[in-house]
């Protein structure tokens, strides 16, 4: 069986698979489509950064395995990797030392002034007293994202004795405080920290999480380190604070592309990387061993819980996959998006016996910025990571409701529990919620654009709504309204033509005195 690894990767993953009996063919050297060519034979495929589309895996015809040695898989074409029965593979965890251990030295860089002294030196120019540099020892850093980087990071920066604050929105506060973080708002980390470093995944759940308003409350000379994904921080509203005279050093190693050619962030950075995280040779070797291995155990033992573009089993309804994860936002959103501790799903009739499969869904719409397209036992994995306990329950013999799913999330805040329960099921071929905490026969679809607003029920309160949305040239599609007869409150699920903004629904909620109020967008 030929293995073909068209990449600069440790040469310990060809060794092993060599001595396993593999036909190992690896060349850094020639373009990928190139060596594809002349090894149309290959079963199994290493990638490191190399773009694997659909043209490369038609080139393949054998091909039953790809492996990203690394975390990231947006080279990958998983999804038509998928229509053609390949598995695709990662190896998350393999560079996060790497990556913590170059925070440490882009801040050592910038505070010592090690890049420009070297260069001025190198000159004939002797600029000692211009560069009076800062110690990172007592500093106070704040941490954004408490996974396997941060978590490292907080480590590291133990030797320095400084003092750590970590935010992390789906770590509870003692587990945050175990790792060796104080547990801390973004504000509060903006507000007091000398050293902020990102940690958090992309996506459009944190484009722009570092906004205007955090970065206006950085103190001066305060440093702020992007190792996680471009887009996180606000490079214009960076760039519009340095303009005004605000001292921020910025460092960052994440781009658009990992290409050559003028990157945006070269006139608002004060060290700028090409992407070196991950560029370490014990990551390196690391990523290699772990792509190795993950590659024999999937052809000599069928283990396939590494890989990131499963396919449902047959005779799953796809529609009650994507009712999974429109429960699982749904409960996000109602719950205000505090931080989840606990999960629990109940499934019936015949979706108890697929339930493991609703995992990954669950977890991608219940944690914004979570993995897509794991598998089950990683999807549970990442949810343990995250600080959730998932539990899938059995349902009450009493209850029938045809193949229909209970979503229970549980957020912590203050110390306090707060349970958000919904249930769901799938008629005519669509996602629709059927009941939200103590508001039943809803059987609404949550597709396209809705608003969800909690009254106490009186009359007028729909034509009020009715008639903000309309001022702002927005139409209703549809909407149901049940009344809680325990309460004595209303639920209005209103669906509308175009999305309804904060400042909008801010208003509406004002008018109406909406306990609760919240927009979503499927």
């Amino acid at each position: 069986m030929k293995i073909l690894i068209p990449t600069k990767l440790d040469k310990a993953a060809a060794g092993v698979l060599t001595a396993a009996g593999y036909e190992v063919v690896q060349n850094d050297s020639d373009p990928i489509d190139v060596q594809v060519a002349a090894h149309p034979d290959a079963a199994g495929l290493i990638v490191r950064s190399e773009k694997v589309t659909s043209t490369i895996i038609d080139a393949l015809p054998q091909l039953k395995c790809v492996i990203r040695a690394g975390a990231g898989y947006d080279n990958i074409d998983y999804v038509y990797a998928r229509s053609r029965g390949i598995d695709v593979m990662n190896t998350p965890g393999a560079n996060s030392n790497a990556v913590a251990e170059e925070v440490i030295a882009m801040i050592l860089a910038a505070y010592r002034y090690v890049v420009p002294a070297d260069t001025t030196t190198r000159a004939g120019e002797w600029n000692k007293k211009q560069y009076m540099g800062r110690e990172l020892t007592r500093k106070t850093v704040g941490i954004l994202g408490l996974g396997n980087i941060g978590r490292l990071l907080v480590k590291r920066l133990q030797g320095f004795e400084c003092t750590v604050l970590g935010y992390d929105h789906f770590l509870s506060r003692q587990r945050a405080l175990n790792i060796g973080a104080t547990p801390a708002e973004m504000n509060e980390i903006f507000s007091t920290a000398d050293i902020i470093s990102i940690h958090v995944p992309g996506g459009p759940a944190t484009r722009k999480l570092i906004s205007h308003e955090l970065i206006n409350k950085m103190k001066d000379g305060a440093m702020l380190v992007n190792c996680s994904r471009y887009g996180v921080v606000d490079e214009d509203a960076l760039r519009d604070a340095k303009t005004r005279g605000k001292n921020i050093i910025y460092c960052t190693d994440v781009h658009p592309k990992d290409t050559a050619a003028m990157q945006p962030s070269a006139d608002v950075a004060d060290i700028l990387l090409p992407h070196l995280g991950a560029n370490t040779k014990e990551a390196n070797k690391l990523a290699a061993m772990r792509a190795a291995s993950q590659m024999q155990g999937y052809f000599e033992n069928g283990d396939t819980s590494c890989v990131i573009n499963a396919e449902k089993p047959e005779g799953l309804n796809p529609a009650h996959l994507q009712l999974a994860a429109m429960l699982g936002k749904l409960c996000s959103k109602a719950s205000g998006g505090k931080p989840i501790r606990k999960i629990e799903c109940t499934f019936y009739n015949n979706l108890r016996s697929y339930r493991k499969w609703f995992t990954p869904w669950i977890l991608q719409g219940a944690v914004p910025g979570a993995e897509q397209g794991l598998m089950p036992a990683a999807a549970e994995a990442s949810m343990r990571e995250h600080g959730i306990v998932y539990k899938a329950r059995e349902p009450m013999d009493d209850k029938l409701y045809d193949d229909a799913l209970t979503l229970d999330l549980f957020t912590e805040e203050n110390g306090e529990q707060h349970k958000t329960s919904v249930r769901g099921i799938v008629i005519d071929g669509e996602p629709v919620v059927s009941r939200i905490d103590g508001f039943d026969h809803l059987y609404a679809t949550l597709s396209g654009n809705t608003v969800v607003l909690r009254y106490q029920d009186r009359p007028g309160v729909i034509a009020t709504i009715g008639q903000l949305l309309s001022q702002s040239g927005i139409n209703i599609d549809n909407i149901v309204a049940p009344l809680n007869h325990d309460t004595g409150d209303t639920l209005a699920v209103i669906k509308t033509n175009t999305p309804v903004s904060e400042d909008l629904l801010l208003s509406i909620s004002r008018a109406v005195a909406a306990k609760q109020s919240f927009t979503l967008s499927l």
